[in-house]
């Protein structure tokens, strides 16, 4: 019979980092408000959330792999919202912004989640910040939590065979 891991949701004795972009400021308060409140619903601590802000979309993964790197965490969320323009800056920004969130998780082994909205409109971005498409920031935050939980339930298997 094959064996079944899920990861809990349960986010008591859990120490959350949040990387948030000020750029889109007026998308990105929703996304941390959003995050914040389904930390809490979960049993997070708020002296157990640490809050660190970065100027744009393209400084979050630095951010990141430093929380990451201090192992003081269990997951590090990513909230950001770049919206596209007239010129190719949004494709370079939102690559390199999901090529280095993934960079921190893989190099750190710390779940690090990607929450950086990557749309075409001031609209789109307003939806998934809280209106008709939910909040993207408490979408990821309940994702950090489950990939914690299954780490931790990975990690508690052993190496027996």
């Amino acid at each position: 019979m094959a064996h079944e891991i899920e990861g809990s949701t349960d986010g008591r004795e859990r120490r959350i980092a949040i990387v948030c972009s000020r750029f889109n400021a007026f998308v990105t308060t929703k996304l941390l408000s959003g995050a914040l409140l389904e930390l809490a619903r979960h049993g997070v601590d708020d002296d157990a959330v640490t809050i660190v802000h970065v100027p744009g979309g393209f400084e979050i993964p630095l951010a990141a792999r430093r929380l990451a790197a201090t192992k003081r965490f269990d997951a590090v969320i990513c909230l950001g919202a770049v919206i596209r323009g007239a010129t190719a800056h949004f494709d370079y920004v939102c690559s390199e912004a999901a090529r280095g969130i993934a960079r921190v998780s893989d190099d750190t082994g710390v779940p690090t989640l990607f929450g950086v909205l990557t749309v075409d409109s001031v609209e789109q971005a307003l939806e998934r910040a809280g209106t008709r498409s939910g909040n993207k920031g408490a979408e990821v935050a309940r994702a950090a939590l489950e990939m914690a939980g299954l780490l931790d339930a990975i990690d508690a298997m052993g190496t027996d065979r």
